[in-house]
């Protein structure tokens, strides 16, 4: 229940872009892509061995242990006033916890090969969390006070401000153990989970694959596998498989030793299945889960497997193997998106939408608030990250200059420009929980596409900006559906024990199939391939808030288009709410619910159409 200071990205705390496969972009192009940002993270702090942050970490400490003093075993006796003190007091305490480890943790992002910035970055996780140990009594106790008492407490209209905070929290309430195991399970919080992915991240960033005689980094080997050249993409593609394959027990060690710590906690707070704490944090009732789930697994020949038939067809082969999936429809290389041309693109979808929140985005390019270029060291992928309401977030991006590049780019915006205009909730009540906090990143995304391919006005090249999109979506939804599936009978099979690498190889392969359908052939090769996916490694089943969110966006699009009136200021109005709304309130004013059985269908028939339409060329 208490914030995970230094960790992975995590929801609310930081949007980590979906993995959208086993290519990403492409590499070269160094002289158009010169002069990518550098994010500055001086407005946090202005080095490691900044005076304000050792003065902060030892005041927060002070404070912490006065708190204590002053509160613990009195909140369910004082009145509602006081008690609304007591939680303005720790949001104050906790938001100087959260950008010192913030600034660890995007530091780390940025090195994380960098030994010495490791090591920084542990030693203020270890600092945040004996701090944050003082506070850790205040959620249990806040928990403890009974129904009647706090409805009492919250006739005060101090802390009536403080309802969606406390509504949130007694979500976990039948989950909560004694304060005495809490500590414990908090303390050693920084040698079991974080340190198994800290050993994860290292490892990753260390992996080197020889491609076309040379040796690079993995992120750069994976990107190669979207070359127009078959037997390229295939070299590529046996190269990355045979170093998973050297370091697959490591990461079967810590697949297993995760997924144990994961039942252990899960057994002691009664959580009826691997997923139910993630879909408490996410505010999400499980049926809604079940059902989106169901949906998509549903859709997979009308979707995926529909679709790849049509790429085999256009590609010329019987069968796809897998270092085909994210193969290009053109031999032609498509040329390098320069990062002004890019950040024009985005912007003016921005601007067109509404420049109320053109004027947000504006910002992160005005300001050193994106770190943009591909380098040695830097964590892979991209993220948003809110850092803290008193600051502003950061954007790490790999950017390598292609069209799918400039969809992320508008993708991490989305999620900053959410964490700008939620931040006035404060602290504790900005953050959105997963299944809402891709809403903005993938509107952001659809708003780019639709103004890319309506001045798109060449056929055959709407044809391929509509296959590109094709491609993003089923990644996002049916891909991360199937992770999904792979995460759900990996934790459930390793509850009655050890799970050996090729049984995970086995579980990988039989979700693949399932998901991409009988257009692919799979070599023994791949097996190993889902140990480079991070979201399962730091944040267990995370994934499935991607296709929440794109099916989300498909049907609020659709309201959008269909001339809903006030639009605009209904959809800042949501991203303003930050966490203080369910998505039942959100959604009601677009006439849109998520548990109404045909909710997924609008956002899955988005796909369907596109393929239609592709069908049609």
């Amino acid at each position: 229940m208490s914030k995970a200071y230094f960790s992975a990205p995590q929801a609310g705390a930081a949007g980590i872009s979906p993995v959208h496969g086993d290519a990403g972009q492409p590499s070269g192009g160094a002289s158009a892509l010169a002069g990518l940002p550098r994010w500055d993270l001086s407005d946090l702090y202005d080095g490691p061995d900044s005076a304000r942050l050792a003065t902060d970490l030892d005041q927060a400490d002070e404070d912490a242990q006065a708190f204590s003093r002053v509160w613990q075993g009195r909140l369910a006796a004082v009145p509602g006033g006081e008690l609304a003190q007591a939680i303005a007091e720790y949001q104050r305490i906790d938001e100087v916890l959260g950008r010192a480890g913030s600034y660890a943790q995007l530091l780390f992002a940025a090195n994380t090969s960098d030994s010495d910035v490791a090591r920084f970055a542990q030693s203020i996780n270890e600092r945040l969390t004996a701090i944050s140990t003082h506070l850790l009594f205040f959620t249990l106790e806040l928990n403890r006070i009974s129904d009647d008492a706090l409805a009492a407490q919250m006739s005060d209209p101090a802390l009536a401000h403080w309802a969606p905070f406390l509504r949130d929290l007694r979500v976990f309430r039948p989950y909560q153990l004694s304060d005495e195991v809490e500590a414990v399970l908090h303390e050693k919080s920084v040698t079991g989970a974080a340190a198994w992915n800290r050993l994860f991240d290292e490892t990753m960033a260390g992996l080197r694959v020889r491609v076309g005689g040379a040796e690079t980094t993995l992120g750069n080997a994976l990107d190669t596998m979207s070359s127009p050249d078959r037997k390229v993409r295939e070299h590529a593609a046996h190269a990355i498989g045979d170093e998973l394959g050297r370091n697959v027990k490591l990461f079967s060690l810590i697949t297993n030793t995760l997924a144990k710590d994961k039942a252990i906690v899960d057994g002691l707070r009664h959580y009826p299945r691997p997923t139910s704490a993630r879909n408490c944090a996410n505010m999400v009732e499980d049926e809604v889960v079940d059902a989106l789930v169901q949906a998509v697994t549903e859709a997979y020949p009308r979707l995926s497997h529909r679709y790849y038939a049509l790429k085999a067809k256009w590609l010329g082969l019987e069968k796809l193997e897998y270092w085909d999936r994210n193969a290009p429809l053109t031999t032609q290389d498509e040329p390098l998106i320069p990062w002004a041309d890019a950040t024009k693109q985005v912007m003016a979808a921005y601007e067109g939408f509404d420049p109320r929140m053109g004027t947000v985005a504006k910002q992160f390019f005005d300001h050193a608030w994106i770190d943009a270029p591909p380098v040695p060291g830097k964590a892979s992928g991209a993220f948003a990250h809110p850092t803290v309401p008193s600051v502003h977030p950061y954007l790490l991006l790999n950017y390598r200059g292609r069209t799918r590049d400039v969809m992320t780019l508008a993708h991490e915006l989305g999620h900053g420009v959410h964490q700008v205009l939620a931040g006035k909730q404060g602290y504790l009540m900005s953050s959105t929980p997963l299944t809402l906090a891709e809403t903005a990143s993938v509107f952001g995304e659809m708003l780019t596409f639709r103004a890319l391919l309506d001045a798109q006005d060449d056929p055959a090249r709407r044809r391929l900006m509509l296959a590109a999109k094709v491609e993003d979506m089923l990644n996002t939804v049916v891909r991360q559906i199937a992770f999904y599936r792979f995460e759900m009978l990996v934790h459930e099979e390793r509850r009655k024990g050890e799970l050996l690498p090729a049984r995970i190889g086995e579980i990988w392969r039989q979700t693949q199939v399932e998901s991409l359908g009988p257009a692919f052939n799979f070599t023994p090769d791949y097996d190993v391939y889902w140990t480079y996916i991070p979201h399962f490694i730091h944040s267990p089943f995370y994934v499935y808030a991607y296709a929440f969110g794109d099916c989300l966006v498909n049907a609020l699009y659709g309201v959008f288009r269909s001339g809903h009136p006030g639009f605009q200021d209904k959809y800042l109005d949501m991203l303003k709410a930050g966490g203080t709304k369910r998505h039942r309130e959100l959604l009601a004013p677009f006439g849109l619910d998520a548990a109404d059985p045909g909710f997924w269908q609008k956002g899955l028939d988005v796909i369907a159409g596109f393929i239609d339409e592709l069908e049609r060329v």
